[in-house]
């Protein structure tokens, strides 16, 4: 027996001002009780000795060391680049 009607889909459905037919509402009312069922089955569970997750997989930050390493001089990378102007890269002017 489904726990939703057509009627409850038609107002969900005008609080989120959709248009729903009386066809679609009955459409959503089989594929929700599908879901409602699955629910009721995990509410079955028993979840007494679960600890709460925030996510499915474990997840932890991985994060490399910061090092201060060499780099290109910058005289050196400028020489790359079409125009500089006191040590910086010339670009055109966009505003």
């Amino acid at each position: 027996m489904s726990t939703l009607t057509t009627e409850e889909i038609k107002a969900a459905a005008l609080r989120a001002m959709l248009s729903v037919t009386e066809e679609e509402a009955q459409v959503y009312v089989e594929k929700l009780e599908v879901f409602d069922e699955y629910v009721n089955k995990l509410n079955e569970l028993d979840t007494e000795n679960v600890e709460p997750m925030t996510h499915a997989l474990q997840q932890e930050n991985v994060m490399r060391e910061d090092v201060v390493t060499d780099v290109l001089d910058r005289e050196v990378m400028l020489e790359n680049v079409k125009e500089s102007k006191d040590g910086q890269i010339k670009v055109p002017t966009i505003l």
